[in-house]
């Protein structure tokens, strides 16, 4: 994580103290919190960040007690760097957080003081919204009567994980972890899946999806073993996730769809369906995985601004 940076003159930005410290805090992330591999090394580069700039500023390594003396002013100080820097408000945020995340781990043993920390507001950022697909070209994109000009074992593929992003509500990563043994078999079978942090839920498939992925086991030139990859590449290995999204684009052009109409944007679908259907907010919040009902929450949002987007096109007085 933190480092000497190697150079002719190494510039060291840490003390043994704070490294062995935040070595700990990074195991605590990873093996208590059990949070993502990604989201333990996107905290490590926000603190490695925090204390370069520290270093900077205190014209020395930081040592465990400096984090003790931290002021406002040097946290501000730290945002407006970050700011000058170009970075925006979204990426300053999680930053912040990264940082705060560190800190309230040391203050437990007295090694730190989060009181700073809590007094200055991250910057205000405006909150994007998910852009679903309209029913009907959810319903293309996952119809293999509209799968491109491909090897037919291909289009089928493709066609089962946009069935199963729409039809379940999966994140690309979750669909292309699945192994061969875990297809659903019957219209009655269900999915366990491990996502973020590795948070397991029980997800029902539909019969639509289930047909999908039974098409295309069927016409799939490879046979592998019950523990390999479920999806499989043209030549038989591991899928990578970036096929899946050049198909999709490929599929967005020929159906034309705007740009916004990703592999993600089939599970924001899933999601803003089904509650525009009269889904419950709790049962969605556990089909999708989120750890907070505030994260599935933003659907109400867009459904409200769906539904006022057709009250003005279709009301005479609007």
């Amino acid at each position: 994580m933190v480092k000497m940076k190697p150079a002719d003159a190494p510039l060291v930005i840490a003390r043994p103290d704070l490294l062995k410290a935040v070595e700990r805090w990074r195991r605590h992330l990873a093996h208590e919190r059990r949070l993502a591999a990604k989201t333990v090394e996107a905290y490590s580069r926000d603190v490695e960040q925090f204390l370069s700039f520290l270093a900077g500023h205190l014209g020395e390594p930081v040592r465990l007690g400096d984090l003790a003396d931290i002021r406002v002013t040097d946290i501000r100080a730290f945002l407006a760097s970050r700011r000058n820097a170009g970075a925006g408000s979204r990426t300053i945020a999680r930053g912040i957080a990264g940082v705060r995340s560190l800190v309230r781990f040391l203050e437990r043993d007295g090694t730190a003081t989060g009181a700073p920390f809590r007094a200055v507001r991250p910057p205000a950022q405006k909150r994007s919204l998910p852009r679903p697909l309209p029913p009907e070209a959810a319903s293309r994109v996952v119809s293999l009567d509209d799968a491109l000009d491909e090897e037919p074992w291909i289009a089928a593929r493709n066609t089962a994980i946009f069935a199963l992003l729409y039809g379940c509500g999966l994140r690309i990563s979750e669909a292309l972890s699945l192994k061969r043994s875990e297809a659903p078999r019957d219209a009655h079978d269900a999915l366990r899946i491990t996502g973020k942090g590795g948070k397991e839920r029980i997800v029902p498939v539909l019969p639509a999806v289930t047909a999908a992925i039974a098409q295309y086991l069927n016409l799939c030139p490879y046979a592998p073993g019950s523990d390999s990859p479920l999806f499989l590449g043209a030549r038989g290995d591991r899928l990578n996730p970036r096929i899946v999204q050049r198909a999709m684009a490929k599929l967005r052009s020929a159906l034309g769809l705007p740009e916004t109409a990703t592999p993600h944007a089939l599970r924001h679908s899933f999601a803003t369906h089904l509650l525009a259907n009269g889904g419950d907010l709790r049962g969605i919040q556990e089909l999708l995985g989120h750890a907070s009902l505030s994260t599935t929450q933003v659907y109400t949002e867009v459904d409200t601004d769906r539904l006022m987007a057709a009250f003005d096109a279709a009301h005479p007085r609007a």
